[in-house]
C-alpha cells in the first residue's frame, strides 16, 4: 500500500475536507500503472472527493502557505503531505505514506534534498444543495464536450491571431500584382519591381510558417481535447448503472464509434473554415473599394452557393439519422454473430446472420451513396459557382477597364481577391453537408454522457472494510423492459460469518439477489443494507473488493491464466494466490502444463474446458481473501472427484467468512448452516437446514403467487 503514495496523500486530504473516502472509491475505473496513482491521474480521482487540484513545478521556497496542506512530490515517485512550513525557523510538518502517515517535524532543508520540484494544491469544491450543486456544476463544467474544447480557448486565440494575419496576407499578392501592372509595367521601373517583390516574399515565408503554426495548434488543441474526451467517454460507459444500458451491446458500441465522425468534423479543416469565413466579407469590401460593380458577383455567388447547401440539408439530416439506427443495428448483428457462431454452425443458422448483414448492408450502402451524391453535388456546385464568378469578373471587368474605370492591374487583383473570397465559403458549403451525422454521433454521445453512474455522490462515510451483514428490506426490483418483477417484497437478514444456500427453480429470483447485494442494479423498491448501511452509502468498489463473487455464466478475459485470477487486484498476494488455486483444483492444470500461471485461457477462456473454465473463475474469487463469499453453481461443470476436494477446500477457506451458495446440489449443501428457497421472486422458506429440507422432501411449502 505505501507503494501507492500519491493515493494515501490524497485520501488524507480528503480527509481534512471532511470527505473521507476508501482508496478504491477514489481509483477504481482509473488507469492506474502498475497499480499506482499518477500525478496525471491525480486530478481526476481528487474531483471524485470533491477537491479540484492543480499541479504547479516551483522552488520549495516559494510555497503558498496559505494552500496548505498540500501534496509534495519527492524524488523516487514518493510524496507527502505538507502540512505546516515556516520558513523563519526552517521546519516543516509533513506526513509520509512510508510512515503510516504520521505526523513528523523536519528541517527544510531536508525536505528540499528530496524534493522533485513539483506541488499539488487540493481545495474542496463549493458544497451546495442538490439543486444547486447541479446548477453550480453545469455552470463551472459546461457541457462535456464544448468545455473540453474551450479549455484550449488560449489556442484557439492564437489561431484566430494568425489566421487574422494570414489573411491580411493574402492581400499582399493581388496587391502586388495590381501595382506591377499598372506601375512598374508603365513605367519600365525595374527598382520598384524588385522592391515590391521582395516586400511579398517576406510575406510569402511568413504566410508560410503562420499557416505551419495555425496547423500545428490546432491539431496540438484537437489531440489534447481527444485525449480528454476519450477517457471520459470511457469512463462513463465503464460507470455506467447496468439497467441504463442499451439492450444492445452493439448499440452501445456504434454509439461510442460515433466519437469519430465528432473528431473528424471537428478537425483542423472545419477549424480553419469557420475561422476563415468573416474574412469574405474582408475580400468583398477591398474589391468593392476597387471597384463596387466587381462585388456584385462574389455575392451572389456566396448566396447562391449557401442557400443550396442549406436546402439541401433536411435530406441530409434524414439520412444521417436513419443511416446511424442501421449502423448500429448492423453492428449489434455482427457482434451477436461473432459471439454465437458455433451456435450458428451447429443449428444450420448462419444464412440467417448473413441474410440479415446483407440486407442491412445494402440500405446503408443506398443510404451512404444518397449522401455521398448530395455531398458531391455541393462540391462540384461550389466549384461550378467559384468558376462562374471568376468568368463573371473577368466580363465586368474588362468593360470597366474600356470604360476607364479601372486599371488593368486592378482588374487582375479583384479576380485574385475574388478567389481567395470564395475558397472559405466553398469549404462552409462542404462541411455543411457532413454536419448532420456528427450532429447525430454527438446527439447519441449525449445521451450516454448523461446516463446515470452506479457511482453515488452519497458514498462518502470513507468505510474501507466490509463484515458481512447483509439485509434486504422490503426490496422489490423488475429489469427494465420486463413487466414482471425479478424480486418482490423481498426481506431477509443474513449476519456476518453466516453460512446461507439460496435454492429455487429457474427464474425464482436467486441471480437477481446476487446483482443487488453486488450493487450492479438498485432496487426498485425497498433498501438493501450492508453493515448496517445504505447500499448507496458504500462505494461499490469497496463493496465489491469485499466480495469474492463466482457468477453463473463463466466471463474469463482474453489473457493468461495469472491475468483472470488476479482480475482487478493492484498487488496479488502469492500465498493467496496459491491457496486459491489449490481450493479451486487449478493446480493440477496449472503444474501440468510448461506455461503454468502463463497458459493462455483464449478469448472468453474458450482454450480451456467447461471445468477448467470454472476452477479458474472460483480461484479468482478467491483469491482476494474477501471476507464475503458468493458462489453461484461453483462446481456445476466439475466431476464428482473434483467436486468433493473443492467442497472440502471451502469448508476449510469459508470458516471464518460470510458465504451465500447458490447450488441445486445436496453435495454442497454441507458448507451452510441455513436455507433460504425463493420462487417467483419471494422467499418461500429460511430457516435451518435440516428443518428446509425437510420440509421440502415433504411438499409443504407453498409456491409463491406468480
Amino acid at each position: 500500500m505505501h507503494d501507492d503514495a500519491l493515493t494515501l496523500c490524497l485520501l488524507q486530504l480528503a480527509q481534512y475536507a471532511g470527505n473521507p473516502h476508501t482508496r478504491d472509491s477514489l481509483v477504481d475505473g482509473l488507469p492506474l500503472e502498475q497499480g499506482r496513482l499518477t500525478p496525471s491521474l491525480l486530478p481526476r480521482a481528487a474531483a471524485r472527493a470533491g477537491l479540484k487540484a492543480s499541479l504547479l513545478r516551483q522552488p520549495l521556497a516559494r510555497i503558498n502557505t496559505g494552500l496548505l496542506p498540500c501534496i509534495v512530490l519527492l524524488k523516487d515517485n514518493r510524496a507527502c503531505v505538507l502540512e505546516q512550513l515556516d520558513r523563519s525557523t526552517g521546519r516543516v510538518v509533513t506526513r509520509r505514506p512510508e510512515l503510516d502517515m504520521a505526523q513528523t517535524e523536519d528541517s527544510l532543508s531536508e525536505l528540499e534534498q528530496h524534493y522533485g520540484g513539483v506541488v499539488i494544491y487540493c481545495r474542496p469544491e463549493l458544497s451546495l444543495p442538490q439543486g444547486d450543486a447541479e446548477t453550480a456544476a453545469s455552470a463551472d463544467n459546461g457541457h462535456w464536450f464544448w468545455s473540453v474544447i474551450r479549455r484550449h480557448r488560449r489556442i484557439y486565440r492564437d489561431v484566430l491571431l494568425a489566421s487574422f494575419c494570414i489573411n491580411i496576407f493574402a492581400l499582399a499578392m493581388p496587391l502586388f500584382v495590381m501595382n506591377v501592372y499598372d506601375r512598374v509595367v508603365p513605367n519600365q521601373s525595374t527598382a520598384t519591381l524588385w522592391v515590391l517583390a521582395a516586400g511579398v516574399m517576406i510575406v510569402v515565408f511568413s504566410d508560410l510558417a503562420l499557416r505551419l503554426l495555425r496547423s500545428w495548434f490546432v491539431e496540438l488543441a484537437a489531440g489534447r481535447a481527444d485525449g480528454v474526451l476519450s477517457s471520459r467517454i470511457m469512463e462513463r460507459v465503464m460507470g455506467m448503472r447496468l439497467e441504463s444500458m442499451p439492450a444492445s451491446a452493439g448499440v452501445l458500441a456504434g454509439n461510442i464509434q460515433g466519437f469519430e465522425s465528432v473528431r473528424a468534423f471537428c478537425g483542423s479543416m472545419v477549424v480553419t473554415a469557420l475561422i476563415d469565413l468573416p474574412f469574405f466579407l474582408l475580400f468583398l469590401l477591398i474589391i468593392t473599394i476597387i471597384a463596387p460593380l466587381m462585388a456584385v458577383p462574389v455575392l451572389a455567388g456566396a448566396m447562391l452557393l449557401l442557400l443550396y447547401a442549406l436546402s439541401v440539408q433536411s435530406q441530409m439530416k434524414r439520412l444521417a439519422d436513419v443511416s446511424g439506427q442501421v449502423s448500429s443495428q448492423r453492428s449489434a448483428g455482427l457482434i451477436e454473430s461473432l459471439h454465437l457462431l458455433p451456435v450458428f454452425k451447429i443449428f444450420n443458422a448462419t444464412g440467417r446472420a448473413q441474410g440479415r448483414w446483407e440486407q442491412q448492408s445494402r440500405f446503408l450502402s443506398g443510404s451512404s451513396s444518397r449522401q455521398r451524391l448530395l455531398g458531391a453535388s455541393v462540391s462540384v456546385g461550389a466549384a461550378w459557382v467559384q468558376q462562374t464568378v471568376s468568368v463573371a469578373m473577368i466580363i465586368i471587368g474588362v468593360y470597366l477597364v474600356i470604360d476607364g474605370q479601372m486599371t488593368q492591374g486592378a482588374l487582375i487583383a479583384a479576380y485574385m481577391l475574388s478567389s481567395r473570397a470564395m475558397a472559405p465559403v466553398s469549404q462552409t458549403a462542404a462541411l455543411m453537408t457532413q454536419y448532420h451525422q456528427a450532429a447525430a454521433a454527438l446527439h447519441s454521445l449525449d445521451e450516454l454522457m448523461h446516463s446515470p453512474q452506479e457511482r453515488s455522490s452519497t458514498a462518502q462515510n470513507g468505510q474501507t472494510a466490509v463484515r458481512g451483514d447483509i439485509e434486504f428490506s422490503k426490496v422489490s426490483f423488475t429489469y427494465p423492459g420486463s413487466e414482471r418483477p425479478a424480486l418482490n417484497q423481498v426481506s431477509l437478514k443474513i449476519s456476518a460469518g453466516e453460512k446461507v444456500g439460496i435454492l429455487g427453480a429457474a427464474g425464482s429470483g436467486k441471480s437477481t439477489l446476487e446483482k443487488l447485494i453486488l450493487g450492479l442494479y438498485q432496487p426498485t423498491e425497498g433498501t438493501v443494507f450492508v453493515d448496517g448501511l445504505h447500499g448507496q452509502q458504500l462505494d461499490v468498489a469497496t463493496l465489491r473488493r469485499h466480495v469474492g463473487h463466482l457468477p453463473q455464466d463463466l466471463m474469463l478475459v482474453n489473457g493468461t491464466i495469472y491475468d483472470n485470477v488476479t482480475l482487478g487486484q493492484t498487488q496479488p498476494c502469492a500465498t493467496a494466490l496459491q491457496q486459491a488455486a489449490r481450493i479451486a483444483g487449478l493446480e493440477t492444470l496449472i503444474g501440468r502444463q510448461a506455461e503454468g500461471w502463463s497458459l493462455p485461457v483464449g478469448e472468453n477462456g474458450q482454450a480451456l474446458s467447461g471445468g477448467q473454465r470454472q476452477a479458474v473463475a472460483l480461484a479468482r474469487a478467491l483469491a482476494g481473501e474477501a471476507p464475503v463469499l458468493l458462489l453461484d453453481e461453483p462446481t456445476s461443470a466439475m466431476d464428482s472427484l473434483m467436486e468433493q476436494r473443492v467442497t472440502k477446500g471451502l469448508g476449510e477457506y469459508c470458516r471464518a467468512r460470510t458465504l451465500l451458495l447458490i447450488t441445486h446440489r445436496t453435495s454442497l449443501l454441507s458448507l451452510v448452516d441455513r436455507l433460504i428457497v425463493m420462487d417467483h421472486g419471494q422467499i418461500i422458506a429460511d430457516g435451518p437446514k435440516d428443518r428446509v429440507l425437510d420440509a421440502l422432501s415433504k411438499g409443504s411449502l407453498r409456491r409463491a403467487a406468480a
